[in-house]
């Protein structure tokens, strides 16, 4: 493909060799380590590493052009500045995949919370009524009927445009993070429907303000097609102020919320029964949620109306909400033989564990054991909201280590007795081995107990620990077999 054509859409600041003659590019990659004989590289200033300290590298492997933002007059190929290497590299692979959300149902997902549930929902909503559909997100990517693992959210714009060209199915839905969004990795694509469910303190160790992380969730509206819609729960405030600027700039906006001006409004809420009463188009009807909590009551409702709108029958819509079985780590339930209710959650802010133990109270939870700990090297600010939390909401609480992130474990041991000692109880206690406070939780618990276990839900653990497991789904398993040796 003539490198000509990829720069399409992209504001150049100086291009070296007058691309003459124009050169055919076999491929794309921002990793010198990937790059083939005819491929360009494109040299993006990241995190920890500067593309533009690899361009000689790139050059070696067979780069036959070289894009970046750093002024380089002497390379023996044609060089390309631009002004931000990451929105070109959104536009580039648009271009060379041939910009495939222009041909497809593409609904992008953003908010702190509900995103998975919501994307697994309307997948399985769509699916049961004859529309096949990929998904890009924290789980895994499914394209096609195939598995992909998933290493972020949202992928890099290069495997995004790549996985959207590959998808044979009709509609494409994908989480869509505030990272992505703020490092342009859904840069060039286009959106038919995209979807906020809410906002709530997170990521402030990279936003730094509430302000500042709505600003970057607003992004994803920036890339509506002309007829797409926006769909927003207006329940919370941030949404309110979302559907104010859309329709400021003329956007077509569809809200759900208590209010009498919603396209789908909320009448009443049974959190016992997790249903919703809701009138639509003059017509009143209760909406079951096939998952347990308010905030899934919302997430069901975000799925309804976006499968309405796609052009899904509303009793088909009923129908297939009632029969999903939910999502891997959201609240799923285990009943042990010893009469304890084990809840294993994804639950990682102060709004989704308050969430999960108030449902869990609200299903009848007598005594709650809560096990659960903070990541290192990300939002310190939120620590002290969960924990507060957990001491009004659960009856014990265990604080025990989560992800590390290289933080070492006696740093992140300290801050929780810190944290334990300026914000906890008597209730609380400290097991920094995630399987062992996970083992004295069970153990601890009597017939009808509940033990809710936060924050890594479906995910792997990073480090070892004392038992034999690699997830918190694989230790409850353990200790419950094991209990039943003994």
């Amino acid at each position: 493909m003539k490198l000509s054509y990829l720069l399409d859409g992209i504001e150049l600041k100086s291009l070296s060799n007058h691309l003459a003659p124009d050169v055919n590019i076999q491929g794309i990659s921002d990793n010198s380590q990937n790059i083939n004989e005819g491929d360009l590289f494109v040299a993006v200033e990241g995190f920890e590493k500067d593309g533009h300290q690899y361009i000689d590298s790139a050059l070696k492997k067979g780069a036959i052009a070289v894009i970046g933002e750093q002024p380089i007059a002497s390379l023996p190929v044609p060089y390309i500045q631009v002004e931000n290497s990451r929105q070109a590299l959104g536009i580039l692979a648009g271009n060379f995949y041939g910009n495939p959300s222009k041909h497809k149902t593409v609904i992008g997902i953003t908010g702190t919370n509900g995103k998975t549930t919501t994307c697994y929902m309307l997948k399985h909503i769509l699916e049961s009524n004859g529309k096949s559909c990929s998904v890009i997100g924290t789980l895994q990517n499914i394209v096609n009927g195939e598995r992909i693992q998933s290493s972020n959210t949202t992928p890099s714009s290069l495997v995004l445009h790549k996985l959207l060209s590959m998808s044979q199915d009709e509609v494409i839905i994908m989480e869509v993070s505030s990272h992505a969004l703020t490092q342009w990795r859904t840069e060039g694509i286009e959106f038919d429907f995209c979807l906020f469910s809410n906002l709530h303190p997170e990521h402030l160790d990279y936003h730094s303000t509430m302000e500042e992380y709505f600003t970057a969730k607003l992004l994803l509206f920036n890339q509506l097609k002309a007829n797409g819609k926006a769909i927003v729960n207006q329940d919370n405030p941030w949404g309110v102020k979302l559907t104010k600027i859309l329709r400021s700039r003329g956007k077509t906006v569809c809200t759900i919320g208590e209010s009498e001006e919603n396209h789908l409004r909320i009448s009443s809420l049974n959190s016992e029964e997790s249903s919703a009463l809701v009138e639509t188009d003059n017509e009143y009807m209760t909406v079951h949620s096939p998952m347990n909590g308010v905030h899934n009551i919302y997430n069901t409702l975000m799925a309804y109306l976006t499968a309405k709108l796609i052009g899904v029958n509303q009793s088909d819509i009923l129908r297939s909400i009632g029969e999903f079985k939910g999502v891997d780590g959201r609240f799923e339930i285990y009943k042990l033989v010893n009469g304890v209710t084990v809840i294993i959650d994804y639950a990682h802010t102060p709004d989704a564990i308050s969430y999960c133990l108030t449902t869990a109270k609200q299903q009848g939870a007598p005594k709650i054991t809560h096990v659960f700990g903070f990541r290192g090297n990300r939002d310190a600010s939120k620590r002290k909201a969960m924990l507060s939390l957990t001491n009004k909401l659960s009856d014990k609480y265990i604080l025990t280590l989560d992800d590390l992130n290289a933080v070492p474990p006696a740093e992140m041991i300290t801050s929780l007795r810190n944290l334990h000692d300026a914000y906890g109880s008597d209730k609380g206690d400290i097991v920094p081995d995630r399987t062992l406070a996970i083992k004295q939780a069970i153990e601890d618990s009597q017939s009808g107990d509940w033990v809710v276990i936060t924050g890594k839900g479906h995910e792997k653990y990073q480090q070892n620990f004392h038992l034999p497991t690699d997830s918190d789904r694989e230790t409850v398993n353990f200790i419950t077999k094991l209990n039943e040796k003994n």
